[in-house]
């Protein structure tokens, strides 16, 4: 089902509501990495050159006590912002209330205006009260109340029902109101979304990680879709285990032995596992470390795939049209261990006739390291919410916009 967007709204003189994922590091006031600011202007731009008031919101961190407001203000974004945006961003330091409320009465057209994180409402008088994250409908009602239209860009909250995207969703529908998806979240909703629907085949996922507890959703919704399943990653030595090869110092997770064995079952030659591994004698970059084929000696523990398993994922990704990739294929952090999720990334970037999805924080940084985002369709945004999608559950976030 079509969603409405951010492109079918009248935004000529309209308050819109713009719910952004601006949830950057920020160390000592400095910004980190500013792709999720940078992420969002195709949308705010949009609004801002047809008219619009654009009231951005976003949450930063977590906030559990008081004191974690004093290093979580929104107001060296909102620097940031006026910056990328080459224009005043008014920053309004409360998240609800008379100044609040003064501020978007007096906006022109055109304007942007970006007020605290949502978070702080979930600290009241010294509180722990979650009425952001615990979506609070009075607090959804009044945010509502500030603007015409809302549009939903953060996709990286999409799972979450909070009262910043689904609260204020709902009372935008009690009133009458629209509710759309802007730039970014139609992209992802575009790729993601086809590519778990209705993919070119052949279709092939891409699935690392430390855990298959932490995949064994998107596996068993994968399995009935994809051609074929690539499994790395620490998760992979349960999978050993699973199948009697011996794994010797190597992460498993013992209570999901059983678990990886019906799913080996299930899922049958869908599923391709590294043959060969890069092991050392203990978790350090440092560490003695050989390549080996099949059992794993006690003492030893894997944190890479091979250079033949390399090969040999290559010829399975060769001739897909579709790839979804979500996670590293070993220690990403360790540069010794770090070679199978960088020839993997590589590889995707050379594949000119496949729709390529890379999310999760790894698999992520590997393509920007290897500078080969440019040559990949979509890289997502959200690492728990992409996720969720690709075990085809129903996310809050986008459950909540409006359809065409």
């Amino acid at each position: 089902m079509a969603k409405l967007t951010v492109s079918d709204l009248e935004l000529e003189g309209k308050k819109v509501l713009m719910r952004v994922d601006f949830n950057v590091p920020i160390k000592d006031g400095v910004i980190g990495d500013d792709n999720r600011i940078q992420a969002a202007l195709p949308t705010i731009n949009f609004v801002l050159d047809h008219g619009g008031k654009a009231i951005l919101f976003s949450h930063l961190g977590r906030i559990k006590k008081e004191d974690d407001k004093k290093d979580l203000s929104m107001r060296p974004v909102a620097e940031r912002l006026s910056n990328l945006l080459n224009k005043p961003v008014i920053f309004v330091p409360v998240t609800e209330g008379a100044q609040l409320e003064d501020a978007i009465a007096k906006m022109d057209n055109g304007s942007v205006l970006l007020f605290e994180n949502t978070r702080f409402e979930d600290v009241v008088n010294g509180e722990y009260v979650k009425r952001e994250s615990g979506n609070d409908p009075k607090l959804g009602e009044y945010w509502a109340s500030l603007g015409d239209e809302f549009v939903n860009d953060a996709f990286g909250t999409a799972h979450r029902s909070h009262a910043s995207n689904a609260g204020i969703a709902e009372a935008m529908h009690k009133s009458g109101k629209p509710v759309a998806a802007g730039f970014l979240m139609e992209k992802e909703i575009q790729f993601l979304g086809e590519a778990v629907n209705a993919p070119k085949r052949p279709f092939v996922a891409i699935l690392g990680g430390a855990k298959v507890s932490d995949k064994i959703g998107v596996i068993d919704n994968l399995l009935d879709k994809a051609d074929k399943i690539i499994i790395g990653g620490g998760m992979t030595y349960t999978f050993y285990a699973a199948k009697g090869i011996k794994i010797g110092n190597s992460l498993v997770e013992e209570d999901k032995i059983d678990v990886a064995k019906s799913i080996l079952e299930k899922g049958g030659d869908k599923i391709v596992l590294p043959s060969d591994n890069v092991v050392a004698t203990s978790f350090s970059n440092d560490a003695d470390h050989k390549v080996v084929e099949g059992d794993i000696d006690d003492g030893w523990m894997a944190l890479d795939i091979g250079p033949k398993s390399v090969e040999e994922f290559k010829a399975v990704l060769k001739d897909a049209k579709t790839v979804v990739w979500n996670g590293p294929m070993g220690v990403f952090e360790m540069s010794n261990f770090a070679k199978g999720t960088l020839e993997i990334g590589e590889y995707l970037g050379s594949l000119t006739d496949a729709t390529t999805i890379v999310g999760g924080g790894d698999s992520t940084a590997a393509v920007k390291q290897l500078g080969v985002s440019d040559k990949l369709t979509h890289i997502s945004t959200g690492g728990g919410a992409s996720l969720e999608y690709l075990e085809g559950k129903t996310l809050p976030g986008i459950a909540a916009i409006d359809n065409k």
